[in-house]
């Protein structure tokens, strides 16, 4: 295992400085001026241009920019934002949270609903209940969020009044306790779902698959010879060999954790890491561009390490293969 773990390792810093160097050309490359962006339309004088210039290094060669960017990196700043005035690293700690605690949440749910989804369709063999299956999956990953969410806030928000229709909290505020949790929740179901229902049709739909090849193994026929009961033979057996894809899948929406959201929290108003990254796209934000793709390279390194490290735990034969390399 920890040959495993060192080997990943070894790659994570060209890795990182790749991406860091080319995230860096990339902000610059697209079209637009931080500078016109922060000051609008209205005509302001050259020497103010200028000096703004000046202020956030913008003046200096483009090369000098990275390697500035670079040093900065190395002793733990990672700059300042041009829009919202604050340290990036503050920022971004803040949005995160708040992203977490959208998604975390709904990884957790639509893994453990999407694995017991597809394990009962595939034990079932009901063509009906695959039928169903399939449509959700399908269904779940094709309906664009925008049009859903919206459906979700004329539904519940506008039209019951049941739900609040965006935001994370209540702006009045409410009291501390539990109060202050059933507030959260309330903002917290309509995103949710929304964010549950698309995790999910993938996990579902690649479970059920996975769960139907690992029953019609061998060991399967053999535990029920040796009187095994089914719920043994499922989960001792059946289980384990049906992992593999399943962990493949919720690695992938966990590295999509915390850009998977933008869509979500810009159609209900979520504070989280999303809006911040789509409203720095608007204005040209490049400390806060630079901030948010090294946070999500990072988070995909360590989704495809933890995944590396589910593999070997859950097959024998991967950890084998790592003993002997």
């Amino acid at each position: 295992m920890s040959r495993l773990i060192v080997s990943r390792l070894i790659w994570v810093l060209p890795v990182v400085f790749i991406v860091l160097v080319m995230n860096f050309l990339l902000t610059r490359l697209v079209p637009g001026d931080p500078i016109t962006a922060l000051i609008g339309d209205f005509p302001a004088p050259p020497e103010y241009e200028a000096r703004m210039r000046a202020e956030f290094g913008l003046d200096e060669p483009l090369w000098r920019q990275l390697l500035l960017y670079l040093w900065a990196l190395v002793q733990g700043d990672l700059g300042y934002s041009f829009f919202n005035r604050q340290p990036v690293a503050q920022l971004l700690w803040e949005r995160t949270l708040n992203t977490l605690l959208l998604m975390v949440p709904v990884l957790i749910i639509s893994s453990v609903l999407g694995v017991l989804v597809g394990m009962y369709a595939a034990v079932q063999r009901s063509r009906a209940l695959d039928v169903l299956i399939s449509a959700l999956s399908l269904g779940g990953k094709s309906v664009p969020i925008f049009w859903s969410g919206q459906v979700l806030i004329i539904l519940f928000a506008v039209n019951l009044q049941w739900l609040p229709a965006q935001g994370m909290q209540s702006i009045r505020g409410v009291d501390p306790g539990w109060p202050q949790v059933w507030d959260f929740v309330a903002h917290w179901l309509m995103p949710g779902a929304i964010a549950v229902a698309f995790n999910m049709a993938i996990v579902a739909r690649v479970a059920r698959v996975a769960f139907k090849e690992s029953i019609l193994g061998d060991y399967v026929t053999t535990g029920r010879a040796a009187g095994l009961s089914q719920r043994v033979v499922l989960f001792r057996h059946v289980m384990p060999n049906a992992m593999i894809p399943i962990i493949t899948v919720v690695g992938n929406n966990f590295s999509n954790l915390l850009t998977g959201t933008i869509m979500v929290e810009a159609v209900f108003g979520w504070p989280g890491l999303g809006q911040v990254f789509m409203t720095s796209i608007a204005q040209r934000d490049y400390p806060v561009l630079q901030g948010v793709f090294l946070l999500v390279t990072l988070v995909t390194i360590l989704a495809n390490l933890i995944t590396d490290i589910l593999y070997a735990i859950v097959d024998p034969r991967v950890r084998a293969g790592y003993a002997r390399a």
